[in-house]
């Protein structure tokens, strides 16, 4: 009779197992491309001349920093199992606190930089690697939030389904560079490249909001809008 709960209860921790490892796998994923994206987006901002760029490959490298923490997170709950872990430790807060930091640094410079290149008439030598790299980021992070959440969902995570909200917000910035990226390259128009920029602050702004009510709250429940 031992054997056979032994071997009940190690059927039913497999699957939570697989959940988990998927997870830590996505948060890998999301840090890497990530990485990349920011790296590649900010060089060619800088070389392109494009703000509405550069804003959103410094969004991708604080969207790294706030992945740190969820990785983090994680590694406690294969630790410790997934529903062990109800809050935060000092690690996350702190985290949290350097992302949200990082968001209203980057949103003060996005419109800071704004309102410089309207009154110099700066404008953007093309967007064409906007249009690029953030018809490429609708796909990955379409992907990413949309296997966070199933795998949220599953394991009645609410931290893991914060995450992939959160995704979500990445999602709409892609979006958003890809109409000031376009319409700029249609029509030529500097204030496309600047509408974007304060788009992305605006964006950044909320976050950086979101990330330090997440770490006053200590509560794993998602923080980020789902619409």
């Amino acid at each position: 009779m031992l054997q056979k709960l032994e071997h009940m209860n190690t059927k039913t921790e497999i699957p939570v197992t697989k959940l988990l490892r998927t997870a830590f796998y996505l948060a890998i994923a999301t840090i890497v491309y990530n990485l990349a994206e920011g790296l590649i987006s900010v060089f060619f901002g800088i070389h392109d001349e494009t703000l509405a760029l550069l804003g959103f490959g410094i969004d991708s490298f604080v969207e790294v920093l706030s992945g740190a923490g969820i990785l983090h997170m994680l590694i406690r709950m294969k630790k410790a199992g997934a529903s062990n872990i109800t809050s935060r430790d000092r690690f996350e807060k702190q985290a949290l606190k350097i992302t949200g930091t990082s968001f209203y640094l980057l949103a003060a410079g996005l419109v800071t930089s704004s309102v410089i290149n309207i009154i110099t008439g700066a404008t953007p030598e093309t967007t064409r690697v906007g249009i690029i790299i953030s018809v490429l980021s609708v796909l990955t992070m379409y992907v990413l939030m949309t296997w966070k959440m199933r795998t949220g969902k599953k394991l009645h995570s609410d931290a893991i389904i914060a995450d992939a909200n959160c995704t979500k917000t990445c999602f709409y910035l892609s979006f958003i560079l890809l109409a000031s990226s376009g319409l700029y390259e249609l029509f030529g128009i500097a204030w496309f490249d600047i509408a974007g920029s304060l788009g992305i602050a605006w964006f950044a702004f909320k976050e950086g909001k979101e990330a330090f009510e997440k770490a006053k709250n200590n509560n794993l429940s998602c923080c980020c809008h789902e619409d």
